[in-house]
């Protein structure tokens, strides 16, 4: 079975940041639409496993932005999966302007039985004989980042809304992207030119939470992590270069 999917997408005015150019946080809401579709081609989309009690979770993902597309253009974006192992799988993404690589990422998914919380092996639900050639987008993998914050570390917060909150529930992967971005104004945004995030999620949060950010430096740009200011809880952590 082919495994690859790819289609067209202009850089329209909802998509666009201050400057003119492709929103960082629209960059991760792109990838996880296309993942969806090519999921759906697959017959492994959400609305095709939630009849079995099955969700498929965020577990990482990394993009990385080699440069970013402006308003007004059109890109070609594309997704495949990667040889799973028995509780992971990985998926590619690529955005091109011809022949020219914009943006690259990876996630890596799990599959959560909603019944019993546990995780269901990949193989038991992606179609059998998957083509595995393509290489992984992003061959450096994803960054170790160490939870090693303190008090001293916190420099924003923020409350989780309504308009946070997706189809689980819970805070959608894309606007903890979203909040973190907006913890930083636009002039600091020009002058740090993320080229980089790796996002850990490790706990989910809900409408209302308040969310803590705490910020170190790393080895090559910084790390952060969010969490939840009434115990503490990790919801994620992120490295920025």
């Amino acid at each position: 079975m082919e495994n690859y999917f790819e289609k067209e997408q202009y850089i329209n005015p909802s998509l666009a940041d201050a400057d003119g150019l492709l929103s960082r946080y629209e960059t991760f809401n792109l990838f996880m639409d296309i993942a969806d579709d090519h999921a759906g081609a697959m017959g492994v989309a959400w609305r095709d496993i939630s009849p079995r009690d099955l969700f498929w979770l965020t577990v990482k993902t990394k993009i990385v932005f080699e440069d970013r597309p402006k308003l007004g253009d059109t890109v070609t974006l594309a997704t495949w999966v990667e040889p799973p192992t028995r509780l992971r799988g990985d998926r590619s993404y690529e955005m091109r302007q011809g022949d020219r690589v914009l943006v690259r990422g990876r996630t890596e998914w799990a599959v959560l039985n909603t019944e019993t919380m546990k995780l269901v092996p990949i193989d038991d639900v992606y179609p059998e004989g998957l083509d595995y050639s393509r290489p992984s987008a992003c061959p450096e993998g994803f960054t170790r980042i160490r939870d090693r914050f303190d008090a001293s570390d916190r420099y924003a917060e923020y409350t989780v809304r309504s308009t946070d909150i997706d189809v689980g529930h819970h805070m959608n992967n894309a606007k903890y992207v979203q909040a973190l971005l907006g913890t930083f104004s636009n002039e600091e945004l020009r002058e740090m030119r993320p080229k980089s995030f790796d996002v850990l999620f490790r706990n989910s949060v809900y409408e209302g939470d308040v969310l803590a950010f705490y910020k170190q430096p790393a080895e090559t740009g910084f790390d952060i992590r969010v969490a939840r200011e009434s115990d503490d809880m990790t919801a994620l952590l992120v490295h920025i270069e």
